[in-house]
């Protein structure tokens, strides 16, 4: 179903009337190549062109159309009129290259291979020259021949006077390349599981590029290279038949999704995930929806996002076009020289993906701690909040997959979310705003199994919302505000209650708030007589539902005590900043 899905894609992205957009005809792949040799007529070397430009703070090379490159191995393997400095030039920066010649071997034989196809090809003459007989110097003497060399940099071939076209991409090279590989014996024939029909099978696929953590080179997503996958006869792509041209059609397909320029990967967790859509249509969703997620870069395109999300499924004005054009998701992580699909969810259509994704971003709205503090967070930066250190590598396996898949599906999250929250909240004895926004996601979006009609769940707030009376949730707001009093009491005091007690408040309660009860009598005494008035009747008012002090909370209610705890945090800075507003105005 996934690699049925890319072809598909691939197929409509190769028709596409937007050159920016359309994917490589079979036999070619897009590929950032730094370096040019330019090439007179009689192969003698004009100039060693770089074509990098520097984009943000890094250099990037440009991109051109050329012979799809092979699968490397151990063995010697060269591309096809383009390659490694080592291949292409026979050249190395170690003092030791035993196989140097073999390699620069390899690629004058893949040239020489399309002189009886090529028809005299100026370009084509002049590059053989020049690989039978090189003439370094002149490349030696370029600026950037060192850093070439060091690099063992992709470089290719320029006809001078081309203006930018390979030789490689000359109309009559290119039809000598497809006529030299039509000429090929094709590989065994089976029935390929992508188009149900027989056709020459892939004995290797081609490698996926731009899956964070994975290897730079690339990996598979389907590889077989045991001897085990042999046991049926069976050797290589055999054991799971699937054809050329649907090989290069899906790899080239999620090639083109995971590509750093791309707008339709973001990166939850460990899972790099990729969106497309079944159809074109006017509301271009493959971006869209990774700008909800993402938009790390800029985080204004990802609110406005999702504010125009809201307004569509508030005001019912999707076009109907666009509700029933369907969506896939695919989740990707890495695994050694491998790739594991972390999730999957086909044929979503937008009019049921829609709301589903307002909910997540309303179930995760939550009083901003700083005016800092993003509006809509992206999935990347609530994780990274869970994990220790704040280190995306340190972001708990399994877990982006699974609250993604949630999310999509409008499931209620995963419990392992909920613990990673509350377990780095007790850590850490703080509960920041990103946390909040989790453990309030979680809370609303479970339902008990079994329901007590006699007491329904409550949904919390973004805010403060005093009509609650969960225990935790008014344990929460108790320990914030003996806190608070603390720190009227003793002004710039280094270390609260909060860095002593959190943990145990939090998870045994009756052990530890008769002791800060105790305290905030001490502490009362420090204030004036109107501020122990207010934090009196404030306690009183929190402790008035409660007839008693629990053992223990479970985890759910240690969620909600963080979140009581926040909310009544958040409450006490909002008076300040809205009496400080008062009197200014009064001034």
């Amino acid at each position: 179903m996934i690699l049925q899905a890319l072809t598909q894609l691939y197929e409509r992205r190769s028709r596409d009337p937007d050159p920016a957009r359309r994917l490589p005809a079979p036999g070619l792949e897009d590929k950032d190549i730094p370096f040019i040799v330019e090439l007179r007529p009689d192969g003698s070397p004009v100039q060693l062109r770089d074509t990098r430009r520097t984009v943000g703070k890094k250099p990037r090379a440009q991109s051109f159309l050329v012979p799809q490159g092979i699968k490397k191995t151990s063995g010697v393997a060269a591309n096809l009129l383009w390659d490694t400095a080592e291949y292409a030039l026979g050249v190395s920066a170690k003092p030791e290259a035993p196989r140097l010649p073999e390699q620069r071997a390899a690629f004058l034989a893949r040239a020489q291979a399309l002189i009886p196809h090529a028809d005299g090809d100026v370009g084509l003459q002049a590059l053989l020259s020049f690989l039978q007989a090189p003439q370094l110097d002149p490349l030696r003497a370029a600026p950037h021949w060192d850093e070439l060399l060091q690099a063992n940099a992709l470089v290719s071939f320029e006809l001078q006077g081309d203006a930018g076209q390979l030789i490689c991409q000359r109309p009559a090279v290119q039809a000598a390349a497809r006529t030299l590989e039509a000429s090929q014996t094709p590989g065994e024939r089976a029935h390929c599981l992508v188009e149900g029909a027989q056709r020459p099978v892939a004995r290797l696929h081609g490698a996926i590029k731009g899956v964070w953590g994975a290897q730079t080179s690339g990996a598979n997503i389907v590889s077989f290279n045991l001897a085990a996958f042999n046991s049926y006869g069976k050797e290589q792509g055999a054991n799971a038949p699937v054809g050329d041209a649907a090989v290069f059609a899906y790899t080239t397909a999620l090639n083109a999704l995971l590509d750093r320029d791309a707008r339709s990967c973001v990166q939850v967790g460990d899972a790099s995930t990729v969106f497309w859509a079944e159809a074109p249509h006017p509301f271009d969703g493959e971006f869209t929806l990774a700008d909800l997620f993402g938009a790390s870069d800029n985080p204004d395109r990802g609110r406005d996002a999702v504010r125009a999300l809201f307004r569509a499924v508030q005001s019912g004005q999707m076009p109907k076009e666009v509700g029933a054009t369907r969506f896939f998701v695919l989740g990707l992580s890495p695994n050694a020289a491998r790739i594991s699909v972390r999730f999957w969810l086909p044929a979503l259509p937008f009019a049921e993906l829609a709301p589903r994704l307002v909910q997540h971003f309303e179930d995760i709205r939550m009083a901003r701690r700083f005016d800092s503090d993003p509006e809509s967070p992206s999935l990347f930066r609530l994780l990274t909040s869970l994990a220790v250190l704040g280190k995306a590598d340190n972001i708990p396996p399994r877990l982006a997959g699974e609250w993604m898949r949630a999310i999509l599906e409008g499931r209620p999250l995963p419990a392992g979310l909920l613990n990673a929250a509350v377990q780095r909240c007790k850590a850490e004895r703080d509960v920041p705003y990103l946390r909040a926004c989790v453990i309030k996601a979680w809370l609303n979006r479970q339902r008990p199994s079994l329901p007590d009609p006699h007491r329904p769940p409550q949904t919390f707030k973004e805010a403060l919302d005093m009509d609650i009376t969960e225990p935790a949730y008014r344990l929460g707001r108790l320990f914030a505000t003996l806190e608070r009093i603390q720190e009227q009491a003793q002004p710039g005091i280094n270390a609260t209650i909060r860095d002593r007690y959190y943990g145990a408040a939090s998870t045994t309660p009756v052990a530890v708030f008769t002791t800060l009860l105790r305290l905030k009598n001490a502490h009362l005494k420090k204030l004036g007589d109107g501020q122990g008035a207010y934090f009196e009747k404030l306690i009183g008012e929190v402790l008035a539902p409660l007839a008693e002090f629990p053992r223990q909370l479970t985890l759910p209610e240690q969620g909600q005590f963080a979140l009581g705890y926040y909310h009544q945090r958040q409450a006490f800075f909002i008076k300040k900043s809205e009496s400080n507003t008062d009197q200014t105005q009064g001034d």
